[in-house]
């Protein structure tokens, strides 16, 4: 017997309480919700899993406050169990239900070869072997997509990767598909992998793929981000972050000297850790106001922790903007005014 993503999401809210007892276990019941810290199962109590049906609002659904992050009962399943491919999710969600499997698909494996097990519950190792089964971007629709939004990076960077078919289900059908994707490691400052975001891109070349979140990270996101020129254990003196990866690449495209972090959300950034000799801090900003939060909190952190922090701003948007409507000529100008004059000279091109 076959069931699809949607059908499966059904039969799983109709069981909310005891799917979020076995898979979200670091949680409570608070009336009509399931009370925990994320998808991943942490302890705390940000997001929220409607347990019945309400007002036609469906079982199962939760959304977490902190992040903005929002889902069903099959998204539970693949975070906190650290799964990466959908027919392991619903093997999964078939098993929980104590509904018949699927006939297995034949692989043939090296004589004596295991079968790896599915992820340990928990998605950063689920990241880590997503960012394993992929490849450096060099020559790939990702750095084509890239360039085509004016980020040229040197390609020792190893933070990036591109996968040909990355697994995506969309949160309101339950349909789902594979597309080629642009996949960013986020790291903790050892270098260590600890999650990673995934950007699905149009086949055609022509920019992301036509989704309704075409962008979506897992794994441990909170102090950690995806880190562009950041030496494991080197001192960093002076540095830059913000929320968006593609601000960030920006900025280190015109700077490919000063190291980076994209915190991928606006809370995220408020979070971000700092690395060993951080002495300066430009945090990138954008033109709405949307992010002013976690600018403020982050900036009060640095300066607790006596870091001089400092706010860059666009001319348009964000820097992606100025970098592809204006140029990156004109981007160098206008940061030129905004840095530190020892940092102009150190990280700016001259002339």
């Amino acid at each position: 017997m076959s069931c699809s993503g949607s059908e499966l999401a059904h039969r799983l809210g109709e069981h909310a309480e005891a799917v979020c007892r076995e898979y979200l276990s670091n949680g409570h019941r608070s009336g009509n919700y399931w009370m925990v810290g994320d998808v991943r199962n942490t302890r705390g109590r940000s997001m929220h899993v409607r347990l019945k049906a309400v007002g036609g609002k469906a079982a199962g659904k939760w959304v977490d406050e902190a992040t903005g992050e929002y889902g069903d009962l099959l998204d539970v399943i693949e975070q906190s169990c650290g799964l990466v491919d959908f027919r392991e999710v619903a093997d999964e969600a078939r098993r929980f239900l104590a509904m018949p499997l699927p006939p297995p698909q034949a692989q043939p494996q090296p004589l004596g070869a295991q079968r790896q097990p599915a992820a340990a519950r928990g998605s950063p190792e689920a990241a880590r072997r997503l960012f394993a089964m992929s490849q450096p971007i060099a020559g790939t629709l990702a750095e084509r997509y890239l360039a085509g939004r004016g980020i040229l990076l040197s390609t020792h960077e190893r933070a990036l990767r591109f996968h040909p078919g990355c697994y995506y289900r969309d949160l309101v059908t339950g349909e789902t598909q594979t597309l080629p994707a642009l996949i960013a490691a986020v790291t903790n400052l050892n270098g260590q992998i600890t999650g990673l975001q995934r950007t699905w891109l149009d086949p055609s070349g022509q920019g992301k793929s036509q989704l309704t979140d075409p962008r979506r990270s897992l794994g441990d996101l909170l102090g950690n981000g995806i880190w562009l020129g950041l030496e494991s254990g080197a001192p960093v003196p002076v540095m830059a972050a913000g929320e968006g990866f593609e601000t960030m690449a920006s900025l280190r495209t015109v700077m490919p000297a000063l190291p980076v972090a994209a915190a991928t959300s606006v809370n995220h950034l408020a979070g971000l850790s700092f690395p060993a000799g951080c002495r300066r801090l430009y945090i990138a900003a954008d033109a709405d106001a949307a992010g002013r939060h976690g600018i403020e909190r982050l900036s009060q952190r640095a300066g607790e922790s006596g870091i001089l922090a400092l706010v860059l701003r666009p001319q348009l948007g964000d820097f992606n903007d100025d970098l592809r409507h204006l140029g990156p000529a004109q981007l160098v100008a206008w940061l030129s005014d905004q840095l530190v004059p020892e940092d102009a000279r150190l990280f700016l091109p001259s002339g």
